[in-house]
């Protein structure tokens, strides 16, 4: 293997075992959290009509409660990373690492994506003998899920970049993250808006990212599910964009 493919494979080991080694923190508490949220909001809303035929509140809460999860945990896992080893001073050995810019990229992603994964797949295993889900459309499910996972594993590391302590980081998530998160048709359908809001929603990424989730499990959709894919992927190839400049030109980064 080239230099290059080593950094990048330890770079990914180095990253899974941080958040492996705090299973407890990154996996369970995300489940744990999810299942409250399911127990308070089902029992709340139990009488309330699901916006889709022959889909109950419940059946419809859930998909929105593991996307809404998949976004922030994404987010948490690249940004704490790198405001973490800016902090303790260990950022100046991976920048003497033979690791490009891609591979920084690519590895920091990765680990992003398998932390989701295992937090997205733990909340079914836990919900799914009390909560149905049909899956209709189990590509578009995939793809929501690998591109609203990535999308925002790349927001986390512009988040970390630009950041200069965790304070920063809580800021980013107390005003962007958790806002859009909640604001994004999670606990409700966005048809039951009035006029402006339920135009805002529509310019709100989150939106489409749980939207299209919601998709996968039902074949049914406040959006069509070509609009939602066409939004994470452009949100995705935007973000993405920006990340890269960051890394190549080294800003922040360098001292």
């Amino acid at each position: 293997m080239s230099p290059d493919q080593i950094g990048f494979l330890t770079l990914l080991k180095k990253e899974v075992k941080r958040f492996w080694s705090v299973l407890g923190q990154t996996v369970t508490a995300p489940v744990i959290t999810t299942v409250l949220y399911l127990l308070v909001f089902a029992q709340a809303m139990k009488d309330r009509s699901s916006a889709y035929d022959g889909i109950s509140y419940t059946q419809f809460l859930l998909p929105g409660l593991v996307m809404m999860a998949v976004i922030q945990n994404a987010f948490a896992n690249t940004s704490s990373s790198i405001v973490q080893s800016k902090i303790m001073g260990n950022l100046v050995f991976l920048q003497m690492a033979p690791l490009g810019p891609f591979e920084w990229f690519g590895a920091y992603l990765l680990a992003a994506l398998l932390r989701v994964t295992l937090v997205a797949m733990a909340m079914l295993a836990v919900t799914l003998p009390f909560v149905s889900l049909p899956i209709q459309a189990p590509w578009a499910l995939l793809a929501v899920f690998l591109l609203s996972g990535s999308s925002l594993a790349v927001i986390g590391l512009i988040a970390g970049i630009v950041a200069e302590k965790f304070d920063h980081i809580a800021a980013f998530t107390n005003f962007f993250i958790v806002p859009l998160s909640f604001l994004s048709g999670v606990f409700y359908s966005v048809h039951a808006l009035p006029t402006l809001w339920y135009q805002a929603s529509h310019l709100n990424p989150f939106f489409y990212m749980i939207d299209g989730f919601r998709y996968g499990f039902f074949g049914q959709a406040d959006a069509p599910i070509a609009l939602s894919l066409a939004w994470c992927a452009g949100f995705f190839v935007l973000s993405s964009a920006v990340c890269l400049r960051m890394l190549i030109t080294g800003y922040k980064l360098k001292k």
